[in-house]
């Protein structure tokens, strides 16, 4: 039976943007579910919980968690409320582990706090999950700063227009690698696709020139 990844999309998105990287995975041999959440409309904690159960839905498959930006932070409370959840690696891309500075300014004006919605309280405004080292972890950042960003303050150091690389630091990742990427760009990008095999299959971002 192969393997199966579980993406898991950002906030304000559908999951139909995840459809060139799914394909990327299947061409690496992997079978793939996108997970889709109201993103404004529930907490990370709901959604989690649902991604746990299709999760277990899976059976004895072994499963992989990829999450983009908000994503991940559902992936990471998964993993915080069920350790065991998946036998697999996990892939975190672009996701604001440590807060979302852009998150924060949005919802410190009620005209805008909507934007957020429910996933933003104790995920992207602070306080999110931590990471206990249950599987082995890969984060990836891009660092191209074309984005909202741009719009609302800019940042003031490295980010790929949307996250700063230092909210995408996270304690007990086992690897952190970045790409010249904006935030949405990395879903379109072939070099983060065979990253995300890479580590999936190793437990390791690939060097440039190994085969996969």
């Amino acid at each position: 039976m192969a393997e199966t990844v579980v993406i898991v999309h950002g906030i304000w998105m559908t999951g139909l943007e995840l459809a060139l990287l799914a394909l990327r995975l299947r061409r690496c041999g992997y079978r793939t579910l996108v997970f889709r959440y109201p993103s404004l409309r529930r907490s990370l904690a709901q959604n989690a919980a649902r991604l746990a159960e299709r999760v277990e839905q899976q059976g004895d498959a072994t499963v992989h968690l990829v999450g983009h930006s908000l994503g991940g932070l559902v992936v990471l409370q998964a993993l915080q409320d069920h350790p065991d959840l998946i036998r697999g690696h996990v892939v975190l891309l672009g996701s604001p582990v440590n807060g979302s500075v852009i998150a924060q300014r949005l919802h410190a004006h009620p005209v805008s706090r909507c934007l957020i919605g429910r996933s933003g309280e104790g995920a992207l405004l602070g306080g999110g999950p931590r990471w206990h080292g249950s599987r082995t972890l890969g984060m990836i950042a891009g660092t191209r700063p074309r984005g909202i960003g741009r719009l609302l303050g800019g940042f003031g150091e490295a980010s790929d227009g949307t996250v700063a690389l230092s909210e995408t630091r996270l304690d007990g990742a086992h690897e952190t690698i970045t790409f010249p990427s904006t935030h949405f760009g990395m879903l379109f990008s072939r070099a983060v696709a065979r990253a995300v095999c890479g580590f999936l299959r190793a437990g390791r971002f690939p060097p440039p020139g190994e085969s996969l």
